[in-house]
């Protein structure tokens, strides 16, 4: 079985809004297009935080302002893989430059991110754990 692990990201902005991006499909066949989160796989030989950092700048264009707070991890089971995905919340500002990876994306409240379909189900649990409000700092 492969081991496989992946950062994402909760990102913040100014006004209170977080970012949600939705997947291509012709860039992810082997997943439905879905409204997710940045992130992605990390690289072996540096850390969780670089590697979270590269991901959104690679999938957004954005930086991650301050130190992002780990707020869950997750296990993610298939057949020949288990994927231990870990999420943060973070803050970042400026304009989003999605990659080819991504549709679209949207900046939305935590109440309009909670009834966003199509969701990545992997997105859904942690909306879930996530009914607390964090105190913001920056």
């Amino acid at each position: 079985m492969d081991l496989q692990v992946g950062v994402k990201i909760f990102l913040k902005n100014k006004d209170n809004k977080y970012l949600t991006i939705c997947r291509s499909p012709e860039k992810y066949t082997d997943v439905p297009k879905h409204w997710d989160f940045p992130g992605g796989r990390i690289n072996p030989g540096t850390s969780l935080l670089e590697n979270l950092k590269r991901e959104v700048m690679e999938e957004t264009g954005l930086q991650i302002k301050g130190e992002p707070n780990l707020i869950t991890a997750q296990d993610i089971i298939r057949p020949h893989k288990h994927i231990v995905r870990l999420t943060y919340v973070g803050f970042a500002d400026g304009e989003v430059m999605l990659s080819d990876e991504h549709l679209d994306f949207k900046w939305l409240t935590l109440s309009e991110l909670k009834n966003l379909e199509p969701m990545d189900k992997y997105f859904k649990e942690v909306l879930e754990k996530f009914k607390v409000g964090i105190k913001w700092t920056n």
